[in-house]
């Protein structure tokens, strides 16, 4: 199933993408996709027969309605550094030798095709497609060979950074990653069943129509297995949370010379089975 969520900003409801590509409410169900939802295993189970009873009388969404995030604001967003050696490579920095991990804070969270506010006295706002999980399962202290199991889906994320406030600014990356806005998440999560092989997915971003990031989930260095494991030895994964797995190279700041975002910009991306959004740029 394909779990969407849509409607004004701070009044979303719940929604789902069928297999023709639109989009019904799913108010009749009774959940948002939340933690709770996401906690209790049978409720896909639930969901699922809800859908088969109500595909044909569900309301059907009007063209142009606004998506909001596709999880209802997570307890945790954790993000992955340098998790492409090629993306490593063009930062200047070494292919980590384990997982580079980092939080982006919840209130950054926005609709897939919200725009993106270039926040006040920034000068390097940059893009980056990414491939997000949500957490379906409790894991603390999983091995790698169960971790798969405590993946609930997957869903697109744009990881928006100020790389000067990331990088030199001192301190920790969270600075550059946390600005309201920042973290475009959907338009959907897709569940497990619709994507059998997430580590390999192509995955593109352009800004201005031009192609700036075109790659693949098969050059992750840290597998979405070999994270789950490893995050669930620092912290308690929660359903609903939500961990973003890093990005190719094609960034702003690794371009010669560097480019970053100006009001008015138009950024759209996508990954295989996972959609596509855009974000238009604007001034704070």
């Amino acid at each position: 199933m394909k779990l969407l969520r849509f409607g004004p900003k701070g009044s979303e409801k719940p929604g789902l993408q069928l297999e023709d590509g639109s989009r019904i409410d799913a108010s009749g169900f009774g959940a948002d996709w939340n933690h709770d939802f996401f906690a209790a295993p049978a409720n896909l189970d639930r969901l699922a027969a809800w859908l088969d009873a109500n595909r044909e009388t569900a309301p059907r969404l009007p063209e142009g309605t606004r998506l909001g995030p596709a999880v209802s604001r997570p307890g945790k967003l954790i993000c992955i550094g340098l998790n492409y050696s090629d993306h490593a490579a063009e930062a200047g920095m070494e292919i980590p030798k384990e997982p580079i991990v980092f939080f982006k804070a919840t209130s950054a969270i926005v609709g897939p095709d919200d725009p993106v506010v270039i926040p006040k006295d920034s000068a390097k706002t940059d893009w980056e497609v990414e491939l997000a999980f949500v957490i379906g399962k409790k894991a603390s202290y999983v091995s790698e060979s169960e971790a798969l199991g405590h993946v609930v889906g997957y869903v697109l994320h744009n990881d928006y950074s100020e790389r000067a406030w990331q990088l030199e600014r001192g301190g920790q990356w969270v600075k550059g990653k946390s600005c309201d806005t920042f973290a475009p998440l959907g338009p959907f999560v897709a569940t497990v069943d619709e994507i059998p092989d997430p580590e390999n997915l192509k995955m593109w971003l352009t800004v201005n129509g031009e192609t700036k990031q075109d790659s693949s989930s098969s050059n992750l260095i840290f597998g979405i297995a070999h994270l789950v494991s490893y995050l669930s030895h620092f912290m308690t994964l929660e359903p609903g949370d939500v961990v973003t797995t890093g990005t190719p190279p094609g960034v702003g700041m690794g371009l010669k010379p560097p480019q970053f975002l100006q009001p008015g910009d138009v950024v759209a991306l996508g990954i295989e089975g996972l959609g596509s959004s855009t974000q238009t740029a604007v001034a704070w």
